[in-house]
């Protein structure tokens, strides 16, 4: 499993990408195309063309970790269809569906949108 937290986000490279590329490669994309610090600990996916196989990169901590899968049978959702070619933000829960082959992340919204918290007004009847 990646991450555990809700909190972790993931930001899907919405153009197909050469999965042929490492770490570095992948960390220049991150960099380059989408305007974003890999060392941040968000998640950044990538889907091959032929969309049967993904990488994921994270920064855990310590270094990069690089996640690759290869579906069997089946293909990804093509999360650049419906995109501008640069990013679709994902939670983690989506991410998790995309990596089991779920075809509806990307067609529709999954997740509710993020809960920001607020601070309490104070009530006076409260006293």
């Amino acid at each position: 499993m990646i991450g555990s937290t809700r909190s972790l986000r993931v930001f899907a490279y919405a153009a197909p990408t050469d999965l042929r590329k490492g770490f570095d490669s992948l960390y220049g994309l991150v960099v380059s195309q989408l305007g974003r610090d890999p060392l941040s600990g968000d998640c950044y996916l990538f889907t091959s063309k032929a969309r049967t196989r993904c990488k994921v990169l994270l920064y855990d901590g310590t270094g990069l970790c690089l996640y690759h899968k290869r579906l069997e049978q089946g293909r990804f959702a093509c999360l650049w269809e419906q995109g501008d070619g640069t990013c679709v933000e994902l939670t983690m829960s989506e991410l998790a569906l995309y990596l089991e082959g779920s075809r509806a992340v990307g067609r529709v919204q999954l997740s509710p949108k993020k809960i920001l918290p607020k601070t309490l007004a104070h009530r006076r009847d409260m006293v």
